[in-house]
């Protein structure tokens, strides 16, 4: 946050902090994977698993380490049939987004009319959600978060960083070059 030198830079950073916190709390991981479908997902998964197993027949030593990586992915795949991690992965989302949506009715951006780390942190929340086709969903059922979301899209660092890849079609180019990426490497059994 760029301060003009008043008494109010105080409260902002706390503020900030305090976002930045909420926002990192959430493990977005288990969310997101239960919104991809199945197949793609199971695909990818398989392929992680199989790159980690290559790694580890590479590299002997760090054995131990890529062991702990492929337990961490058999947990997740897990996690991803327990219903409850799954609830608790979205009602914490929602308190975010219903926080956000009280926040913004009070001002231009998270914390007062400057843009800050906060909103650079929450940016790639709402990003992910668009990205899942959930915009409906969490994003326009909430006004602010909404005219939010339409005023940081017009942003030249959002169009830079994120909009490249993911607006219209680039979002579909984007995860088409991943498919085809995971898809040649698995049939060439280079992981």
């Amino acid at each position: 946050m760029v301060s003009s030198g008043g008494d109010d830079s105080t409260l902002s950073s706390g503020e900030i902090v305090e976002w930045i916190y909420k926002i990192q709390k959430w493990n977005p991981k288990y969310f997101t994977l239960s919104h991809i479908p199945s197949k793609y997902r199971l695909t990818v998964s398989k392929f992680l698993r199989r790159v980690i197993i290559a790694r580890m027949a590479d590299c002997p030593e760090l054995a131990s380490a890529y062991h702990c990586k492929l337990k961490e992915a058999y947990d997740t795949e897990d996690k991803l049939k327990d219903t409850e991690v799954l609830r608790q992965s979205e009602e914490h989302l929602e308190r975010i987004l219903d926080e956000a949506e009280r926040k913004l009715s009070e001002g231009t951006y998270l914390v007062g009319e400057e843009f800050s780390l906060a909103d650079i942190v929450f940016i790639p929340l709402l990003s992910r959600l668009v990205v899942l086709n959930l915009k409906n969903k969490y994003i326009d059922t909430r006004p602010n978060v909404a005219e939010y979301w339409y005023l940081v899209q017009r942003r030249p660092s959002y169009r830079k960083v994120i909009g490249r890849y993911f607006d219209g079609w680039r979002r579909h180019k984007t995860l088409l070059k991943i498919w085809c990426f995971v898809q040649i490497r698995s049939l060439l059994k280079q992981y």
